[in-house]
């Protein structure tokens, strides 16, 4: 059961999938098209979930279930991680990449490898007031709060001590 993703309630779980590149418009809309096909269907042992996506600065996927309707079981998750994976594969996209933190620049998002981030802060790319997100909020509530927060507010605080 799709609902619009700014009605899902407060408490509503969130999954956040951050892609390796920022998806073009075209993409968005594939993406969009596919999503409404999957969660006006997506269901936990045959019960319907009240279920949404929303794409973020076009290179966020973020899908949401509000649980006190009915509970995301593992199959559940276990489809819905299928559908991302889908998208990977009909996109050439990678939604998996833990390897590199999203931060924002300019108002665009950059990603920068795991890797390089000590340099990068040694340089002074990176500070403790630029914005990250923080892909591990687990409701809407912390979504709309918690997810776009200053570096030094996350674990990478310690990269500025």
């Amino acid at each position: 059961m799709l609902v619009p993703f700014e009605n899902m309630p407060d408490d509503a779980r969130v999954w956040i999938y951050q892609a390796n590149r920022k998806l073009a418009n075209t993409e968005v809309v594939s993406v969009n098209d596919a999503g409404v096909n999957f969660f006006e269907e997506w269901a936990a042992h045959g019960a319907p979930l009240k279920s949404s996506f929303k794409i973020f600065h076009n290179q966020f996927l973020v899908i949401s279930a509000d649980e006190n309707f009915n509970k995301a079981s593992g199959c559940s998750i276990d489809s819905s991680v299928g559908f991302v994976k889908q998208i990977e594969q009909q996109l050439g996209i990678n939604f998996f990449d833990r390897t590199k933190i999203a931060f924002i620049f300019n108002e665009e998002v950059y990603l920068e490898s795991l890797s390089n981030l000590k340099t990068s802060v040694a340089e002074g790319k990176i500070d403790e007031s630029t914005l990250t997100f923080n892909n591990l909020v687990s409701n809407k509530s912390e979504l709309e709060t918690s997810w776009i927060v200053p570096a030094k507010s996350t674990w990478l605080g310690r990269y500025f001590s």
